[in-house]
């Protein structure tokens, strides 16, 4: 016990900071992952020293990842994702296009390798859940068109990382893309189409023996961790991701009357993995490494907040999106996300991705997400002005029509919120 001490002593102050961080994000309503990383910023080498040193993450973030992706499946409404399928799927191909493209340009100025060019790509073309649907929140716009249209995107994202984990471990001691890896990304993607059309549409399925597994917190999480680590394990024997499998049971439990209880079930466990993972990606933050190299760091920066969100709004509009949705939709997945601290992660493990070309990812994601809380006030001034905008030249050319028609336009707005409501299924969020 007395050699155990200092660990535990030491996990149980991380946890403390973490946990202490984290309340006070929230209660400064902003994401509370953004008070994980300062915490582990705070205790790890570039603050006070507490905790000199990580080695854990790349293994947490593969743990981390089965278990989040499980969840994600099971909380996506496939019926809504299905209703704003094209514009979302068009937007996230035409993300990870100009991601490529712009990547590319960076690769030749700094001789990256191909696979570099690739995940780096992958990583930048990734948003924030977390943050995207807090701001939506902030501004009232979560079950509005506007709501509906990012969180289609967003889902589309989470289900654009699984083919990018395969072809991210496909790139193995840092070299070769065969095309059997190609063969592979279609089989998963051409699985999901093909699972997403037939189940999608369809109401709750019946799960064998809920009578005995509903009601009882054991054994809904045990059943679902059961379902989890056995899909993970097939598609992995089969040379997919386990992550893959991990989420295609997560969406096969999401369209069974087992849902509402197991994610409440997982979510316990999700939470506490993506502290640990929040935490150790703060503790691993080389602030020496970002005042070294200042300017390339900013560079890619305002690259994903500005760059990013300007590509967003010009896909957007070009899929179809009035200016108003295409602009604040645009800003709203400015940031780089959660997912880009996995992808980053599986690089440096597989060699794709040098210290120093970890170190730059990990710095751009981290403060990606520390300015999120600005970008979200400039979202919400954004949206008021739109507003304002949109109020003055109504007045300018319908005067009279103006205060008339505000009832009705809060009577659209209602049923526009509930039609929101209800392409979701019956215990769905």
């Amino acid at each position: 016990m007395e050699e155990q001490l200092p660990f535990l002593l030491l996990i149980a102050i991380v946890t403390l900071a973490a946990v202490l961080a984290g309340l006070f994000m929230a209660w400064l309503k902003q994401p509370p992952m953004v008070g994980y990383i300062l915490a582990g910023l705070a205790l790890g080498p570039a603050g006070i020293g507490f905790m000199p040193s990580v080695d854990a993450v790349p293994l947490i973030a593969e743990f981390g990842v089965l278990f989040l992706l499980f969840v994600i499946g099971m909380e996506i409404s496939l019926k809504a994702f299905i209703a704003d399928l094209r514009p979302a799927v068009l937007t996230v191909i035409g993300q990870l296009a100009i991601a490529l493209s712009l990547m590319m340009v960076f690769g030749v100025v700094l001789n990256w390798r191909p696979e570099q060019i690739v995940l780096l790509a992958f990583v930048v073309t990734m948003s924030s859940t977390a943050v995207a649907l807090k701001i939506l929140d902030d501004i009232g716009e979560l079950r509005g068109e506007l709501g509906r249209l990012v969180v289609a995107i967003m889902i589309a994202q989470d289900i654009a990382i699984v083919p990018m984990l395969i072809i991210a471990n496909a790139f193995d001691n840092g070299g070769t893309f065969e095309i059997s890896t190609l063969v592979t990304v279609a089989l998963a993607i051409a699985f999901l189409a093909a699972f997403i059309a037939y189940v999608g549409p369809k109401g709750k399925l019946h799960f064998p023996w809920q009578e005995k597994i509903l009601g009882r917190v054991e054994m809904v999480t045990l059943v679902a961790l059961l379902v989890c680590c056995t899909s993970a394990v097939l598609t992995g024997v089969a040379g997919m991701s386990p992550a893959y499998g991990a989420f295609i049971a997560g969406l096969i439990i999401g369209k069974t009357t087992l849902r509402g209880e197991a994610i409440h079930a997982m979510e316990p466990i999700q939470g506490v993995l993506m502290v640990c993972f929040f935490v150790a990606i703060g503790l691993l933050l080389d602030v020496g490494f970002i005042m070294a190299n200042f300017a390339l760091v900013a560079v890619f920066v305002l690259g994903a907040l500005l760059l990013k969100s300007a590509a967003n709004i010009l896909i957007l509009r070009l899929v179809g999106m009035d200016w108003p949705t295409a602009y604040q939709a645009g800003l709203i997945m400015g940031q780089i996300g959660e997912f880009s601290f996995v992808l980053a992660a599986v690089g440096l493990a597989n060699g794709v991705l040098d210290p120093v070309g970890y170190k730059l990812a990990i710095s751009v994601v981290v403060l990606s997400l520390l300015f999120s809380p600005i970008w979200t006030q400039a979202v919400k001034h954004a949206h008021d002005a739109a507003d304002q905008r949109l109020g003055g030249l109504r007045m300018a050319f319908f005067p009279g029509a103006v205060e008339s028609s505000s009832e009705p336009q809060r009577a659209e707005g209602g049923s526009k919120r509930r039609r929101g409501a209800k392409l979701k299924e019956p215990g769905e969020t």
